[in-house]
């Protein structure tokens, strides 16, 4: 008897602990004294670092890398550590919406109201004020996981609403265009961010569509500039960051 009290007591143990593993994925890697910074007109910043998470009850973002993948619900395209910079990446998830044969649900696979669900929080320091265009590096696999919103300070401006992605398909591609009623691949020089004073300010994204993943982030004043690879170097004006993920030179089988 006292084996089998042994037994299922270790198998407690050991679920509870393989559920409290599967959620480390979603927490912050960085303390919320971490500030990014802008020097010379550009600020880049990898998507996971950021200090907290919101508005997360119906879709969350997980950390993929080479030792982390989530298993939540449906995600049928399997991991994209390889080219991705430091090694991983944020997905939010469950992805229910895969193609347009799957239900649109507003509110639950799909927010096309910016700053409603699945936010992101980061704080940056801008030293020279001024119109900043956004930029991020995402994967998409189809027609349902590459739409994201950009905010700052709380707020979502048009300008910072449905950013999207169609060409690259299949692969880590930067990209900022927005999705307008006239251009449902999105138009350049749309997606922006006017700041007016210099110091920290709060860099949020949000979900437009679930199963988005998502890479990096970077701010720039130069309308023509286009990042190459996996962008500019993470500065950093406040903080300490954590160790850079373990490399990929393959992406890791599916869990």
């Amino acid at each position: 008897m006292k084996r089998c009290k042994h037994f299922f007591l270790a198998l407690i143990l050991c679920i509870g602990a393989s559920e409290l593993f599967a959620q480390d994925n979603t927490n912050a890697i960085v303390r919320d004294d971490v500030v990014f910074e802008e020097n010379d007109g550009m600020v880049a910043v990898e998507a996971e670092y950021f200090f907290k998470q919101s508005k997360n009850d119906i879709r969350q973002w997980y950390r993929t890398s080479k030792n982390e993948q989530a298993k939540v619900g449906r995600d049928e395209d399997g991991p994209h550590c390889k080219d991705a910079g430091n090694n991983a990446y944020l997905e939010i998830l469950p992805d229910t919406r895969v193609t347009h044969d799957d239900k649109l649900i507003a509110g639950e696979n799909f927010s096309n109201n910016a700053g409603m669900m699945g936010v992101l929080h980061y704080k940056v320091k801008i030293n020279t004020p001024g119109r900043y265009y956004v930029w991020a590096r995402a994967y998409s696999a189809g027609a349902e996981d590459n739409g994201l919103h950009v905010g700052i300070d709380g707020a979502w401006p048009e300008t910072g609403q449905r950013m999207q992605w169609c060409e690259g398909k299949h692969s880590w591609r930067w990209e900022s265009k927005q999705r307008t009623a006239e251009v449902h691949c999105g138009e350049p020089y749309l997606i922006y961010l006017d700041i007016e004073k210099a110091g920290v300010h709060e860099i949020t994204f949000s979900m437009r569509e679930d199963g988005f993943e998502f890479d990096r982030f970077l701010l720039t004043n130069e309308k023509e500039f286009i990042p190459q690879g996996i962008g500019p170097v993470v500065k950093i004006a406040a903080g300490k960051l954590p160790e850079s993920y373990p490399v990929v030179t393959e992406n890791p089988v599916s869990k």
